[in-house]
């Protein structure tokens, strides 16, 4: 369902669905309703300023009742972020993709406490593109490589590379060696189920089907510590950080797995030492094989 609100600022507009019926008489009454911790005038102005609008672009009034719409768009008063101490970097710009190295700290959408310190709003407001979209995503956490569409018009097309599996990636990991699993000689293929609930933290590893599967091979060691090439062939949350952590290897610096740690502020000094090192792909407008790769490093391998 299209906006008929456009992006300001970097940040689409909220859709909001009305009930059907409800004590209320207004779309406005519900609205206050809803949420009634926030200042009343504030969000009566939204109205009167023609920020509250419906599907066909008609603005809302104090007194539209609330049954003639079904969903209605806004804009939500954005509060006033500290800007995170981390850049992206650009790697490559055409008429319909855009990819970036994002650092590690930076989400890649929107989400939480975190809205114009997101690597989408950033990009959008500093290179001017507010059709911008991301393909996929990485973890807040996790560096990388990161494609976004920059054309409408051949979204769909990149989008069912990854829908179709038709997307080749390689991430790198620092992370613990165990000289019994020989994993520099024998990689092995790590396969199980993962569920991730939306109101619990962390990704679980169950019994069942399995539904992820991760190549795990071990590239260099120094001084007890090991560079890993990881090859995902799915793209569960946290899967790779599972795996590993699965095998006894918890990626350095993961505060998540294998034991979720207290809550602390980032230390920038103190990154997750997962990078996603490679993407490469046939290019569904040009038939051409693309490969971008990132050139950002872990830290005991740079």
């Amino acid at each position: 369902m299209q906006s008929p609100l456009p992006v300001r600022n970097g940040v689409n507009a909220t859709r909001l669905r009305l009930p059907s019926e409800g004590p209320w008489g207004t779309a406005l009454d519900y609205i206050l309703d809803r949420w009634d911790h926030v200042d009343p005038e504030g969000i009566a102005t939204r109205f009167d300023r023609g920020e509250v609008v419906a599907l066909n672009g008609e603005r809302l009034t104090r007194t539209t009742p609330l049954t003639e719409h079904t969903f209605v768009w806004y804009y939500r008063e954005l509060p006033v972020e500290e800007r995170l101490p981390v850049e992206v970097g650009i790697l490559h710009q055409d008429e319909n993709l855009l990819v970036v190295d994002k650092p590690h700290f930076l989400p890649t959408t929107p989400g939480g406490r975190y809205v114009a310190e997101s690597a989408l709003v950033r990009l959008r407001v500093q290179l001017d593109l507010p059709d911008l979209i991301p393909m996929h995503r990485l973890d807040r956490l996790t560096a990388g490589i990161l494609l976004f569409s920059t054309n409408p018009a051949t979204r769909g097309n990149y989008q069912l590379l990854f829908e179709n599996r038709l997307i080749s990636k390689e991430y790198e990991a620092a992370a613990p060696v165990d000289p019994s699993l020989d994993l520099m000689a024998q990689p092995r293929v790590v396969r199980s189920r993962i569920v991730k609930s939306r109101t619990y933290l962390l990704a679980q590893e169950v019994d069942g089907e399995p539904n992820t599967e991760t190549l795990v091979h071990l590239v260099e060691e120094r001084n007890g510590r090991g560079r890993y090439r990881l090859a995902p062939h799915t793209g569960k949350t946290h899967q790779l950080r599972l795996h590993m952590a699965g095998l006894g290897l918890g990626i350095l610096n993961d505060p998540f797995y294998p034991v979720l740690l207290p809550q602390a502020p980032d230390d920038y000094d103190k990154p997750l030492q997962l990078l996603a090192k490679s993407i490469a792909f046939t290019d569904p407008l040009s038939g051409v094989h693309r490969r971008f790769d990132s050139r950002l490093s872990l830290q005991d391998f740079g």
